[in-house]
């Protein structure tokens, strides 16, 4: 499903890395890594690129440049600029794999070694493989790739990740996108009270079991006044009725996966965020009273957005994704204002503090980031998590966010000095996604394992754990 063009960006980045890289005589010697193993592979005739050399770029490369962002000069959209390279010159030399920096710096010959020292590098026969493609003259496709018709069916029963949590406006219940379903729990009593359901498919027999989407649900939005739930999952968004449970909005033919939306505050508006892997990413913006398309964004990110974000006065657009970029647009032009750039992974998450001069972001990278709007300037980075930061949420008028993150950990921070306020233990396995009410004396919280947590904000304590599988 991913094209050549951003599965293979980060070499651009091995390009521009070695032209810019600090000198480092003088300084304390670091341990090297060592070359990768060379080792000899039987292959019987020519190496196909497409089915054998494409798949490992695309497993071993960081979305690092992609799209309009050519780092180093380096273009990598076509076959021709993958072998011409950028600054540094030639990255594939057909037939002489030692004067070619896609294999020497793979293969640990030269820096800057890649992938990065965080990254899987290459094995052995992967590796081997990529010389012998080189050696054989680094034959290259001669036709566009097709993209495989993607087959849509029900996740297996044994996979129930929470990609989505969202708390009722009353505090009573808490909605939460489980698999392809979506549930209704009660706060106090810690139990399911009902499921939505798409009438279109087929029932269960257990009614709280009743399928919302067909696909794995990737977001999940409530309207600010409680009345719409947005559902997003593989190429299409659900508006519900969340006093009937019924449908009013079916929203279609979204280029992928759609894992980030926000309604307007005055909740007229949906934006929508998603897109392909290491393909242009995707934003669109949906009137809510009639399912109309207001506005879409054409190449907004040069890889998946991640999450999107209304201004407090709802005339800008925050948007963040796997290109790690931050940018802003105007609501309803669609004119970019301003981009921002300081992760060093991807932007998992964007929200704005209440008075609409500060934006906070969440990153693969294991940080959160603080941004002044108005000057455009990065004010502070917040460590702590020790795994990527997947959603944050301001809270309320309180200049403090909830994160939640693959360590496991659900926290609290001052954006306005960095602190920590709070942790909220208690999960067992990834965490996908977070919930706050607007006094912050609800938090609710969910991931990969499948049970839905809901915790007392004021003292971190954990009132109800609801298994959702």
């Amino acid at each position: 499903m991913n094209r050549l063009p951003f599965s293979l960006a980060v070499f651009g980045a091995i390009l521009w890395f070695s032209t810019h890289a600090p000198a480092q005589e003088g300084e304390a010697k670091k341990k090297e890594l060592p070359p990768i193993a060379e080792i000899k592979i039987e292959h019987k005739g020519p190496v196909d690129f497409a089915k054998e050399i494409w798949p490992i770029f695309e497993s071993k490369c960081a979305f690092c440049h992609s799209g309009n962002v050519k780092e180093g000069q380096y273009d990598m959209g076509t076959p021709d600029a993958l072998i011409k390279g950028g600054k540094r010159g030639v990255a594939v030399v057909p037939g002489k794999p030692e004067e070619s920096h896609v294999y020497t710096l793979s293969a640990r010959k030269k820096k800057p070694f890649m992938p990065l020292k965080s990254e899987e590098p290459f094995t052995p026969q992967e590796l081997a493989l990529v010389r012998l493609w080189i050696d054989q003259g680094a034959k290259m496709p001669t036709t566009t790739r097709v993209k495989p018709k993607v087959v849509i069916s029900a996740p297996p029963k044994t996979v129930q990740p929470i990609h989505g949590v969202t708390i009722s406006t009353d505090k009573k219940a808490v909605f939460a996108a489980v698999a392809n379903r979506i549930v209704e729990v009660d706060v106090a009593a810690g139990k399911i009270t009902r499921a939505l359901r798409d009438e279109q498919l087929p029932p269960e027999k257990d009614p709280l079991r009743a399928p919302a989407h067909l696909s794995l649900i990737e977001s999940l939005a409530l309207s600010p006044d409680g009345n719409t739930l947005a559902s997003g999952a593989y190429q299409e968004v659900v508006l519900w009725d969340t006093k009937t449970g019924k449908i009013k909005h079916r929203l279609k033919d979204f280029a992928e996966r759609v894992v980030a939306l926000a309604f307007s505050p005055k909740g007229q508006l949906l934006a929508t965020g998603g897109g392909a892997p290491t393909e242009e990413g995707e934003i669109r913006v949906f009137e809510i009273a009639t399912g109309k398309e207001t506005m879409k964004l054409k190449a907004p990110h040069s890889d998946t957005v991640f999450g999107v974000a209304f201004s407090p006065d709802g005339k800008i657009l925050a948007s963040c994704g796997a290109d790690k970029f931050l940018k802003t647009w105007e609501v309803p032009t669609g004119k970019m204002l301003k981009s921002f750039e300081g992760h060093n992974h991807h932007v998992m998450d964007v929200a704005w503090k209440s008075d609409g001069k500060t934006i906070a972001t969440a990153g693969a990278d294991q940080v959160i980031k603080v941004w002044n709007y108005e000057s455009g300037e990065q004010a502070r980075t917040i460590p702590g998590h020790v795994k990527q930061v997947t959603r944050l949420q301001f809270i309320g008028t309180k200049p403090e966010v909830a994160t939640c993150s693959g360590d496991q950990t659900v926290r609290m921070w001052n954006v306005d000095n960095g602190s920590s306020i709070r942790n909220f233990g208690g999960s067992t396995d990834f965490l996908y996604s977070v919930a706050v009410s607007p006094d912050g004396t609800i938090v609710a919280a969910g991931g990969e394992e499948g049970t839905l947590r809901i915790y007392n904000g004021t003292n971190g304590q954990l009132l109800k754990s609801v298994p959702l599988k």
